[in-house]
């Protein structure tokens, strides 16, 4: 059997990964800091087929690398405004931490490497934009993901499949729930205020998909012709989900029968970008299979269906910002003493 080392198998793609690389025979090994807590492969913990991991890709030894037949490679400060809380510390984990992972997969003799990359390495551009389109990363978090895209597609060769997935911005129901999300933020806020809040005038564009076709993806690189997916990037989502941030509240709005206040604070976001997904239907027939409209409305279910989520952990920059003050007031307890 095939073996699956699953970095940030806690986070709101790897949680959701593990459970469908499970279902398809594979034996995965998740390897995470658990920042968000471990609960959320609690469903999954009694299959035989999984191993529980806490560790971090900055020191992880090599012992986890054996037996391994691929890497996925998900660990990561998750978003542009959580990367800009401690920019080295994104540096630290994003580029360098994976691009380690990366290496010593390569030594240890692992086939496969896969690295989660982002669409917002495109920054702010007017044209549609594809795999050899020039990358102007803005934020931290994003010239992390291209520091490291560069990085792994270096090692590269015959005996070592490298592939680089840039994600469309995610959305939907996952087991470690995200209400930072664009779809899944504005479908919270209608659910509980009946307005949905949007930055600037919603003029800048995003491209968007589900993070059960985002899975998909993964599985479906893991399993190709390494003739066509080695030193590859692909950009993953479709090009059907193009939207404007405005439109997109227009198609979160439409899940009530009632009029929905859309408001827009501060400037727009500097970000904006619209990408082509050919390459990744041409090459391996990937089609996403959720819409926008489906992705909302699942999550509006979920809310209105009484399904409970951690609210404070379901906003990652929130969460993040918790966790750093918690770490600086330990470091001043210990500095001085106070537990001796």
């Amino acid at each position: 059997m095939i073996r699956v080392l699953l970095t940030g198998g806690g986070g709101y793609v790897g949680s959701l990964l593990a459970e469908k690389l499970l279902d398809s025979g594979y034996l995965v090994r998740v390897l995470d800091r658990f920042f968000f807590g471990e609960e959320v492969l609690v469903p999954l913990r009694d299959h035989s087929g999984l191993e529980i991991v806490r560790a971090d890709v900055r020191t992880a030894g090599l012992a986890f690398f054996e037996d391994v037949d691929c890497i996925i490679d998900l660990a990561a400060i998750s978003n542009d405004p959580a990367g800009e809380l401690d920019p080295a510390r994104t540096i630290d984990i994003n580029y360098l931490g994976r691009s380690r992972m990366a290496q010593l997969g390569k030594m240890m003799g692992v086939r496969r490497y896969i690295l989660a990359s982002s669409c917002s390495v495109y920054g702010c551009q007017d044209t549609v934009l594809d795999e050899e389109s020039q990358v102007k990363p803005i934020t931290t978090y994003a010239r992390a993901n291209h520091l490291a895209e560069r990085a792994v597609l270096g090692l590269a060769s015959p005996d070592y499949v490298v592939t680089v997935l840039r994600q469309a911005t995610l959305y939907g129901l996952s087991p470690r729930m995200r209400f930072d999300l664009a779809v899944n933020g504005m479908t919270h806020s209608l659910y509980s205020n009946r307005m949905i809040v949007i930055s600037g005038d919603g003029s800048q564009w995003r491209p968007f998909v589900h993070v059960s076709d985002t899975c998909r993806a993964f599985i479906q690189v893991l399993e190709a012709d390494p003739l066509l997916v080695n030193g590859q990037i692909f950009n993953v989502g479709s090009n059907e989900q193009n939207v404007s941030i405005e439109e997109l509240a227009y198609v979160v709005s439409s899940l009530v029968d009632e009029s929905v206040e859309i408001r827009s604070y501060g400037d727009n976001d500097d970000r904006s970008y619209r990408v082509s997904f050919d390459k990744i239907s041409e090459v391996l027939g990937f089609q996403p299979q959720v819409d926008l409209s489906y992705g909302a409305r699942e999550v509006f279910n979920a809310l209105a269906g009484g399904r409970t989520f951690d609210n404070e952990r379901c906003l990652t920059v929130h969460w993040y910002a918790k966790l750093l003050a918690w770490k600086k007031q330990l470091d001043e307890i210990l500095l001085n003493g106070e537990l001796l």
